[in-house]
């Protein structure tokens, strides 16, 4: 107990200090190639984020535990939105420019209901995941396009401070900060559920609460610290290009290797709520553009909708125990 105990204090540390790191990198690497920062977290930031639901997926689908693939994938961004946009929105206001969001929350929601459509029938096929992964494809240039004319943004991001960090010392603080960010996270994880299973908690209630957060963890630590920074575009954009790769990279993975007959739960119960979170999220964005508290042209994401996506996020799992 006393090892899990540390393992857990020392993740924490960590992970509080690679966050930090991890997104002073992102942040420079933005400034040096002239790019918004929205761009590095919807992709550089996103994907790295997303390496531990990668790892689990992969290992579930070589296992022939390819559900726990969707599973992660669908639970995770129900966690992104939900628990964590909502701390970072308690912890820090998002004030982002609405057309550095507009396209790409429009793209997720297309893909989120394009996913359900694909997996309406029940199973995840090899043409399901295929037909994924192009749209990955698509989505990543579309992205990247549809930022690349955003001269405004382009040119208070080269105001920032993080400008003065040399492009190779950026990629190495970039780097270093995301290996500690998903080492911290899994010393984090392991040493809750190690704690958890001493104190004699089944290990159902450890897989729906503690490892269902912990691949949440880079995420959470890197928005809340993008927040902080006064860098709302990474921490909105880590979100939404996340929750892209996780239906679109992460979700493909056991239909790539064989079909995947899907729990009836997952389009009744987990679908549906993901769907309902990332609709309430596009409802608050365009609602919070109309606000005093936003600047012309600005989107504004307030404490308020914050404690609603962790409402949701908390009656989720009720549901979830009350259907077991």
């Amino acid at each position: 107990m006393l090892i899990a105990s540390a393992a857990m204090f020392a993740g924490f540390l960590i992970l509080i200090w690679s966050a930090d790191r991890f997104v002073a990198g992102a942040a420079a690497i933005a400034c040096n190639l002239g790019l918004p920062p929205v761009i590095i977290g919807l992709t550089i930031v996103s994907i790295g984020t997303s390496a531990p639901e990668i790892l689990v997926s992969i290992a579930a689908a070589l296992t022939g535990a390819g559900e726990l693939a969707v599973g992660n994938a669908i639970g995770s961004n129900i966690a992104n939105i939900g628990l964590v946009l909502g701390c970072t929105a308690l912890v820090a206001p998002l004030v982002v420019l609405r057309r550095t969001i507009q396209n790409e929350l429009a793209l997720l929601l297309v893909v989120t209901v394009a996913a359900g459509l694909l997996l309406g029938d029940g199973t995840l096929s090899v043409i399901d995941g295929g037909l994924m992964l192009a749209a990955l494809v698509f989505s990543l240039g579309y992205m990247l396009r549809s930022q690349s004319t955003d001269l405004e943004l382009g040119a208070a991001t080269a105001e920032d401070g993080p400008a003065q960090i040399g492009l190779a010392k950026a990629w190495l603080i970039f780097v270093l900060g995301l290996v500690l960010l998903i080492a911290s996270s899994r010393l984090l994880v392991w040493g809750a559920v190690t704690a958890a299973s001493i104190l004699g908690v089944s290990e159902l209630v450890i897989g729906l609460t503690v490892v269902a957060v912990g691949t949440s963890l880079p995420e959470l630590a890197a928005s809340t610290t993008s927040a902080l920074r006064g860098h709302s575009e990474i921490a909105l954009g880590n979100v939404v290009g996340s929750n892209l790769f996780n239906l679109l990279a992460v979700m493909p993975i056991p239909g790539l290797l064989g079909p995947e007959i899907l729990d009836g739960a997952v389009m009744t119960r987990d679908y549906p709520v993901m769907l309902a979170l990332t609709l309430a999220l596009a409802l608050a964005l365009y609602l919070g553009g109309k606000r005093r508290a936003a600047p012309a042209g600005h989107a504004y994401l307030g404490r308020l909708t914050g404690v609603l996506l962790v409402i949701i996020y908390a009656l989720y799992y009720c549901w979830l125990y009350l259907t077991l």
